[in-house]
């Protein structure tokens, strides 16, 4: 694939799509997987990945920096990152505050986001064959299966914090399958999205200080390790999944894409905007909370409105809103291809 040159107004509309990716990664149900593909950079994102090989470690290691940028992609690569982490401690944080005080609100507008996804990569789908239209119920089957599974108690062993930074890292670079979500049924969601990360930004804060008392604290210690392996999996994840969406793009295009349609409908059960959290519960029926003292999800009790009341009809239109917002940022990606 031959990678771009950008203007400087392209490079700054990359950071912003790594912004909006970087937020969809961390809102559970919500793939930034799909922001890639809306906006026209999924396949670019893919190649640049698999580009990280051995290749590239011997330009790296050998010195020769640009021709290892060169290699790599190694600008789009940085530039989206940059805008993930910009995310990651800015717009994800004021989302979460959106969902914690308009949850109908909010999920109502991912909903019609992810409407809007559909439309827009089956619009131009035109090979609707007996094989590829069984791969897309095979995905719609499977994203609803995992819609519906209930999530598992929390693990922060080493090998399996491992394995979920591979699982978890699949919202970035597979459409329709939500990282965070994953991480929330198989457990560690809070442990490696909120704990771990909460102890890295107080051991930052700490040696700004020069404070280095942290490394007696053991609970600290073996949250740092825990992100650490946590990223460790989330590298080699990327690197793998990438090199298997790039040859499956390379030489099942239809059928990845009946596949990616497929999981992103069954994916729209995970973000239904009527639902009342389930928390965890102890035997005599009090809601458990995690260790910074938010309750427990275990799952959501989803249901359909039956009045026509301000708060429905304000769903409503943030429904209409989330389509209009996917439709307005794919015709900018079909202008550009950033």
């Amino acid at each position: 694939m031959e990678f771009k040159h950008r203007s400087l107004s392209d490079k700054i509309w990359l950071v912003l799509k790594g912004l909006a990716m970087g937020a969809a990664n961390k809102v559970p149900g919500v793939s930034g997987g799909v922001v890639a593909y809306v906006a026209g950079f999924y396949e670019e994102f893919i190649y640049s990945l698999q580009r990280i090989n051995k290749n590239a470690f011997k330009l790296l290691l050998g010195g020769r920096f640009r021709s290892f940028v060169r290699y790599t992609n190694g600008r789009f690569l940085v530039l989206l990152v940059f805008g993930m982490v910009i995310s990651y401690f800015s717009v994800s944080k004021v989302l979460d505050l959106a969902i914690e005080n308009f949850p109908l609100q909010v999920w109502s507008a991912f909903f019609g986001m992810i409407i809007g996804s559909i439309y827009f990569i089956a619009k131009d789908f035109d090979d609707w064959s007996k094989r590829n239209i069984l791969i897309l119920s095979l995905g719609v089957i499977t994203g609803v299966a995992i819609s519906l599974l209930e999530p598992a108690t929390q693990n922060d062993n080493l090998i399996f914090v491992f394995f979920c930074g591979i699982i978890g890292v699949s919202g970035m670079t597979l459409p329709g399958l939500s990282g965070s979500f994953i991480l929330i049924l198989l457990g560690n969601y809070v442990l490696l999205l909120v704990d771990s990360v909460n102890a890295l930004y107080d051991t930052l804060t700490d040696l700004v200080q020069a404070d280095f008392s942290f490394i007696n604290d053991p609970h600290r210690v073996r949250l740092l390790k825990v992100l650490t392996m946590f990223t460790l999996g989330s590298v080699v994840g990327l690197v793998t999944l990438s090199n298997f969406l790039g040859y499956l793009l390379k030489h099942f295009k239809n059928e990845t894409n009946a596949g990616i349609i497929g999981f992103i409908t069954g994916s729209l059960g995970v973000v239904w905007p009527w639902k009342t959290p389930i928390f965890e519960r102890d035997v005599l029926g009090v809601i458990q909370y995690d260790r910074v003292g938010d309750p427990i999800l275990k799952n959501y009790d989803r249901f359909i409105p039956d009045e026509l009341s301000l708060n429905n009809i304000t769903a409503i239109l943030f429904i209409f809103l989330g389509i209009i917002s996917v439709i307005a940022l794919s015709k900018y990606g079909e202008n550009t291809r950033v």
